[in-house]
C-alpha cells in the first residue's frame, strides 16, 4: 500500500458508491426507471472511448477485429435503445395469454424535472465509466482484487456517510431502519450490486480489460425481459425481441474482436514471464560452460 494507491482507492470509493449511485437514484426520481435504465446503456460507448484514450484498449482502425469491436459496441448500445424506445406488435406467447401486467415502474415515479434527471444520470454514467477505467489502472499496481474490493466498499461507506450527513442534516428520519423492502434494497445493493460486482469485474478486467466488462451491461435488459415474461407474465413486444437480437449480435462482435487481440494486461504478464524464462535459460547455459571449462583440462592431462 502506497500513497498513490491509497489516493486511487479514495477516488474509487468517491466515484462509484458515492457520486454515481446518488446521482442515479436522484435522476430516476426526476424521470422514470425505464429512462434511467436506457441512459445507462451508453456505458459501453463511454468506457470504450475512455479506454482508448488511456491506451487500455488496443484499437487499429485498419484491422478487422478492431472494426468489429467498434461496430459491436455501437450495435449493442443501439439494440438496448430499440428495446426501450420501440414497442412494435404484441407477441402472444403461451405463458402470457390471459395476463395483463400493469406494474409499470414509469407510473410509480414523479416526473418533476426530466432535463435535470437526464443530466444527473448522464454524469453518473460518466463517473461509472471513470470508476471502471480507474479500477483497471489500479489493478496494475495493486492486483489483489478481493482486498481492493473491501477497501473500495469501506471508503465508499465512509464518504457516502459523510455526504448523507450533510445532505440529510435536517431529516433524522432518513436514518431509520425497519425490516422492510428498504432494508432489503440497501443490503442487496451493498452486498451484490457493489461488493460482488466490484470483485467479479476486477477479476475479469485484469485479464480481458475494461471494455470486455462493460460490453455485457446491456445484456441485463435481455435477462429482465425474459424473466419478466416468465415470472410476471409481462407482455413481450416485437421491439424488445429485435433489440435483444441486436444486443446478442453486438456482444458476439465485441467478443470476436477481443479474441483476436491480446489484452494489454495479459501481454504485459506474458512479456514478464518470457523475460524471466530467458534469464533462467541464460544462467543455466553459463553454468554449463563453467562446468565444461573446469572438466576440460582434466581430459587433456589424461
Amino acid at each position: 500500500m502506497t500513497v498513490s494507491i491509497f489516493a486511487k482507492i479514495l477516488l474509487l470509493g468517491l466515484l462509484e458508491p458515492t457520486i454515481d449511485q446518488n446521482l442515479f437514484y436522484t435522476g430516476m426520481k426526476y424521470t422514470t426507471a425505464t429512462f434511467a435504465s436506457t441512459m445507462c446503456n451508453i456505458l459501453p460507448a463511454i468506457a470504450f472511448l475512455m479506454a482508448w484514450a488511456f491506451r487500455l484498449e488496443k484499437v487499429n482502425l485498419r484491422k478487422l477485429h478492431s472494426q468489429a469491436k467498434i461496430l459491436g459496441t455501437l450495435v449493442t448500445v443501439g439494440g438496448a435503445m430499440v428495446m426501450t424506445l420501440f414497442k412494435g406488435a404484441k407477441l402472444d406467447l403461451p405463458w402470457t395469454k390471459g395476463h395483463e401486467y400493469h406494474g409499470s415502474t414509469s407510473d410509480l415515479t414523479t416526473h418533476d424535472d426530466p432535463i435535470k434527471g437526464a443530466i444527473m444520470i448522464g454524469v453518473g454514467c460518466l463517473c461509472w465509466s471513470s470508476f471502471i477505467i480507474l479500477q483497471a489502472i489500479t489493478l496494475k499496481t495493486y492486483p489483489a482484487q478481493l482486498s481492493l474490493t473491501a477497501l473500495i466498499c469501506l471508503m465508499g461507506t465512509i464518504e457516502g456517510s459523510i455526504f448523507a450527513l450533510i445532505m440529510e442534516r435536517r431529516n433524522p428520519s432518513a436514518w431509520s431502519i425497519n425490516f422492510d423492502s428498504r432494508l432489503l434494497a440497501a443490503v442487496y445493493g451493498g452486498v451484490v450490486c457493489s461488493g460482488v460486482t466490484y470483485y467479479v469485474q476486477g477479476v475479469v478486467m485484469k485479464s480481458k480489460g475494461p471494455v470486455f466488462v462493460t460490453a455485457f451491461n446491456p445484456l441485463s435488459m435481455v435477462i429482465i425481459t425474459i424473466l419478466g415474461s416468465f415470472v410476471l407474465s409481462e407482455i413481450v413486444y416485437l421491439g424488445r425481441v429485435v433489440g435483444a437480437v441486436a444486443i446478442i449480435i453486438g456482444l458476439y462482435l465485441v467478443l470476436w474482436g477481443k479474441s483476436k487481440d491480446q489484452s494489454p494486461f495479459t501481454s504485459a504478464n506474458e512479456k514478464e514471464a518470457l523475460e524471466m524464462d530467458s534469464v533462467k535459460e541464460t544462467s543455466n547455459q553459463e553454468l554449463v560452460v563453467i562446468d565444461f571449462n573446469k572438466v576440460r583440462p582434466t581430459h587433456e592431462s589424461v
